[in-house]
């Protein structure tokens, strides 16, 4: 372990661990409760692994009832309990401790009802993302967020940390794709939020549960926005010899009222990386942006036309329009596998600042700078369009040190996220990564109000209790929780 801190387990809870195990399996399927160590270590971290402990056992539930007996248990045994996905969380989020139950919603994988004249599809939220589309290509529908981990994470952890991806500049992220939710509370009953009804009355309490990391609930059931296919759509490709040339270019066609269906960049770091990995073809240039427009022909030759335009004004060292979708499958084939790519460079960390996109020029500037402040080498991958950067910061796992030297890095970035008027997170969630960052974002009025929010929820503070708040601000909730 670095710097990041995790609260002592409970000595109480672990004594009292083989009542616990019982109580579940006596309760659930007798495949749904995992314990012994060895097999509890496949759960010991999520996608944020230099962080590790095995939890107390592990639930593996099928129906939104087995959800409600686990966590009822838990509630009654005053047991902390982890939520968990797909465990692809680069924050830290479904990091357990060793007295806490993992509760997983992995094993909720059926679609219920796809009901395309209304335009919802309802699912279990164990399936993965990229299955939603899958089942809705036949009906010549979609589902729009698409996270570049889509092919894995689930849509239970989609809402647990308000996923996006590259398309959500046109289409929104999840809390705009996501119209109802079935939710098991801590003490296991089970609330409907929201519907297929457009704009449901009252409270929004679907909107304080998507977002909100596990901290309030476990959402097995979700009822999702669809959309009929486009028409078309073609991707074009712009090279710059300057990020922050790039960066102004992003700018350029937002204020335009261009609204391309996804603007992506990559800086000359992760081309390197992409084109030794995925031959794409990008060219040797500091920063290249990917922008997709959909339409009718018309509509798409129009807004590149005007694209061409304003990327002409700057400069570029190439405009690649694609003619056919081999093209464009080309075009996006780098950054898809940017993520793999960067991999066969070395160890690096994944970070998710969000800026606004008339700072992206300065912010580049700056994560430069700080770059050989720290000495440590950063590439610049994310979704332009809504300033959600995620830089990569590269560092030796091996090399004592380097982990906390590139953290940080990190947590220098991040601060100037917030400094240039973004904030911490745009779909990776605080977890335990940015936990101790919430001070820089929030005041201690603010995170009391928040925490005060999760406390009507979860008054014992079992669920998630050391993520997302910092400890020192979230001790004496915590500790007043369990004693309730």
């Amino acid at each position: 372990m670095t710097g990041i801190a995790m609260p002592a387990p409970d000595a109480a809870i672990l004594a009292r661990a083989p009542q616990i195990v019982a109580a579940l399996r006596a309760a659930l399927p007798a495949d749904a409760v995992i314990w012994d160590p060895e097999e509890t270590r496949a759960y010991e971290c999520d996608a944020l692994t230099a962080y590790r402990c095995p939890p107390l056992a592990v639930v593996l539930p099928r129906t939104t009832a087995e959800v409600a007996a686990a966590m009822r248990i838990c509630h009654d045994l005053r047991v902390p309990v982890v939520p968990r996905g797909a465990g692809t969380s680069l924050a830290g989020g479904a990091l357990p401790t060793a007295d806490s139950v993992i509760i997983a919603t992995l094993r909720l994988r059926e679609v219920l009802k796809i009901d395309t004249q209304n335009r919802f599809i309802r699912v279990q939220t164990g399936v993965t993302n990229l299955s939603v589309s899958a089942e809705l290509e036949a009906h010549g529908f979609f589902y729009a967020p698409d996270p570049s981990s889509q092919l894995a994470c689930t849509i239970a952890g989609n809402i647990a940390m308000n996923s996006g991806g590259a398309h959500c500049l046109k289409y929104g992220v999840t809390t705009n794709n996501l119209m109802g939710a079935t939710v098991v509370l801590p003490t296991g009953e089970v609330v409907e939020l929201g519907g297929a009804e457009m704009g449901p009355m009252g409270l929004d309490l679907l909107g304080l549960i998507c977002g909100s990391e596990g901290q309030l609930g476990i959402v097995t059931e979700a009822t999702l926005r669809i959309l009929p296919r486009p028409e078309g759509a073609r991707p074009v490709l712009i090279g710059f010899d300057d990020p922050e040339v790039a960066g102004e270019c992003v700018a350029r066609i937002i204020r335009s009222g261009v609204l391309p269906v996804a603007i992506e960049y990559m800086d000359d770091v992760c081309l390197r990386a992409v084109e030794s990995f995925a031959r794409a073809g990008y060219p040797d240039c500091a920063a290249v942006l990917i922008v997709e427009v959909e339409g009718s022909p018309a509509e798409i030759d129009h807004q590149i036309a005007r694209i061409r335009e304003i990327a002409g004004a700057l400069n570029p060292v190439e405009f690649r329009e694609s003619r056919n979708a081999d093209e464009a499958m080309a075009i996006w084939k780098g950054r898809k596998s940017a993520f793999g790519a960067m991999g066969r460079l070395g160890d690096y960390i994944c970070l998710d600042g969000t800026v606004p996109v008339g700072q992206l020029p300065h912010t580049l500037k700056m994560i430069g700078e700080l770059s050989r402040q720290h000495g440590l080498e950063v590439a610049n991958v994310f979704h332009a369009g809504d300033g959600n950067m995620h830089p990569l910061i590269l560092f030796d796992a091996n090399k004592p040190g380097d982990l906390a030297r590139a953290e940080a890095f990190g947590a220098d970035i991040l601060r100037l996220c917030v400094e240039v008027g973004g904030c911490l997170t745009g779909e990776h969630g605080v977890g335990i990564e940015k936990r101790d960052l919430m001070g820089s974002q929030y005041d201690a009025p603010d995170l009391d109000i928040q925490m005060a929010v999760k406390d009507v929820f979860d008054p014992r503070w079992l669920l998630n209790p050391a993520k997302v708040f910092p400890l020192e601000a979230s001790r004496p909730w915590r500790e007043g929780g369990a004693g309730r």
